[in-house]
């Protein structure tokens, strides 16, 4: 087995299927396509020693499945039917949303008049495949934008 990941790009990661949070290396093709070639649970991590469960040891059939989506689907509203959008019109309407409900929710000041600077119409649940940064990246862009709602996977 070290033979065949000689040449290959080694990346140290999360499994994204439950809160348990078990690492994960991911071993790519340096060149080509640099596709994932393996997916083995990381010895290193103090959460899961190596060890995976059956859906974390079937990690590769995740990422390389030609069944994967790997551009974004609309479907418009009572359509019966999904179609193929691009990024940047996707990412465009979601932020225009977002900014339409933000706006028609937001509450600059409370009751007693005291500033609060919130939305309570949006709420957002967090993914437990998120490591401290992102969570704290995360938290930081949901505070900006005067979430009061937010909750995370592992607690629940």
């Amino acid at each position: 087995q070290q033979l065949t990941f000689k040449k290959a790009r080694e990346t140290k990661t999360i499994c994204p299927y439950c809160s348990v949070g078990c690492g994960a290396i991911v071993h790519s093709r340096l060149d080509g396509d640099r596709r994932t070639i393996n997916i083995e649970g990381d010895p290193d991590n103090v959460i899961n020693r190596g060890a995976l469960c059956s859906k974390g040891a079937a990690l590769y059939q995740f990422v390389e499945n030609e069944n994967r989506l790997t551009q974004p689907k609309y479907r418009a509203p009572f359509s019966t039917k999904w179609k193929t959008v691009s990024w940047e019109w996707a990412l465009d309407r979601i932020a225009k949303r977002m900014q339409t409900t933000r706006d028609k929710g937001f509450i600059h000041k409370n009751e007693r008049g005291h500033t609060v600077n919130r939305t309570p119409n949006i709420a957002s649940m967090g993914s437990a495949a998120m490591n401290n940064e992102e969570c704290w990246l995360y938290q930081a862009l949901l505070r900006a934008l005067g979430l009061v709602y937010i909750e995370h996977q592992a607690r629940l």
